[in-house]
């Protein structure tokens, strides 16, 4: 992380080129994006470094079975909800020609999720927050049609994986990979997942602008 950052801001003078790109769009809800490339590093390879970071505002998922499954079975109180998730990601590019289009390659890195649902029952006494943090994997597909000499429309697909998912919440906590803490009832990591809104497979399809070297 810190060399491709090194990278992004160095552009050194044997020729790299950089590009920053603005996006919005689907991502498991209505989500933005900032992403800075940085390509032309190695002679006679099309590849270059993405760094980004994204925010996307989600559904929290379940609040009746949230309660159940991190706190307890009581069902008094009027639900309010909300959740966002941030995610950083870091990509190997590998550019090629599309006519009619700029900085179009396939892309390949981690990713690091981080959500967060708060849970509030007027009425009921209860507030609570559910966590989860998460590292995964994302490929996609992006370019930019040019509008003028630095500036371009730019698209970007992509399906970002997280193999392991743990939600944090309350006291107790539930993870894919068969870890709990103070687990309520008979609940497991199947109840939480279903209460909340993560998912193991994100897609996403976003369009901004691309601003270009």
């Amino acid at each position: 992380m810190f060399l491709a950052v090194a990278c992004l801001f160095a552009v050194p003078a044997r020729g790299a080129e950089l590009s920053v790109d603005g996006y919005a769009g689907y991502q498991n809800g209505f989500g933005l994006r900032a992403l800075g490339t940085v390509g032309n590093l190695l002679h006679n390879l099309p590849i270059g470094f993405d760094l980004g970071v994204g925010i996307t505002w989600v559904s929290a998922g379940d609040p009746y079975l949230a309660r159940a499954v991190f706190v307890n079975d009581a069902t008094n109180g009027t639900p309010q909800t909300s959740a966002s998730v941030w995610d950083l990601r870091m990509d190997v590019i590998w550019f090629f020609h599309l006519s009619g289009t700029e900085q179009t390659g396939v892309f390949l890195g981690p990713r690091l999720s981080l959500y967060s649902g708060d849970f509030h029952y007027v009425g009921g006494n209860e507030d609570f927050t559910v966590t989860s943090n998460n590292w995964g994997v994302g490929a996609g597909v992006r370019g930019a049609i040019p509008l003028s000499k630095h500036w371009g429309l730019a698209v970007t697909a992509g399906l970002d994986w997280y193999p392991v998912i743990t939600f944090y919440g309350h006291d107790t906590t539930y993870s894919s990979n068969g870890y709990s803490v103070n687990p309520k009832a008979n609940y497991t990591f199947s109840s939480a997942y279903a209460a909340i809104n993560q998912a193991f497979l994100v897609p996403s399809i976003l369009v901004g602008v691309s601003w270009n070297q």
